[in-house]
């Protein structure tokens, strides 16, 4: 059922309802490990050194937030700094028709990994947004990148699913299962952390 469906059956108002749901929220980022922060930190500034492509995915309110990342990680961070050296990042869930044609001639579960066959090269990296992890087109895509020595980065909700477990960096939104604005929630939240950042950090 998920804990913010227990929590709305449990609530007679919005303003108990949406403090119960920051708490929550609150209570969700607070078991975000810092190394694993740290781990995806280092993964981005190599990227970056290597000027390679940062390919963002995701499904539902994960591809809104592939859509917002590809703009804060790289025009942002264009406007916002000197730097003539910002993240080279693509989000593959903006072209519809694309994603259509790819969906209509193949099949669904190929929208991003006949995408990443057209334009991911060596030093690339995939960053997938998914609340279960289980998606099989986001596992069709990141299992096409592992296969060609590629990494791939994550931020996972419920129990991380299969992506946790084949991604070689991933942040962890624990979550109970079905809880999928919290997990989106904090993607995005995470999304601005990383965000204002670099925009301080980033000198060259």
């Amino acid at each position: 059922m998920g804990k913010i469906k227990k929590i709305a059956k449990k609530t007679k108002n919005i303003r108990d309802f949406s403090s119960r749901y920051f708490n929550y929220l609150s209570s969700v980022f607070k078991k975000i490990k810092g190394n694993d922060l740290d781990n995806l930190v280092l993964e981005l500034d190599e990227l970056r050194k290597r000027k390679g492509t940062l390919f963002v995915i995701g499904n539902g309110g994960g591809a809104a937030n592939a859509t917002t990342m590809a703009n804060d990680l790289g025009f942002d961070i264009l406007k916002k700094t000197k730097t003539k050296n910002t993240f080279r990042i693509v989000s593959l869930t903006d072209n519809n028709a694309v994603i259509t044609a790819i969906a209509n001639d193949t099949g669904y579960n190929n929208i991003f990994v006949n995408q990443l066959k057209i334009h991911f090269k060596r030093n690339d990296k995939l960053l997938i947004f998914s609340a279960s992890g289980n998606s099989p087109n986001l596992i069709k895509a990141a299992e096409w990148v592992k296969k060609r020595s590629g990494k791939v980065l994550g931020f996972y909700g419920f129990n991380g699913g299969k992506l946790k477990k084949i991604s070689d960096c991933s942040i962890h939104i624990k979550t109970e299962k079905g809880d999928y604005g919290p997990v989106e929630d904090i993607q995005l939240m995470l999304n601005h952390i990383l965000a204002h950042w670099y925009q301080e950090k980033i000198k060259d």
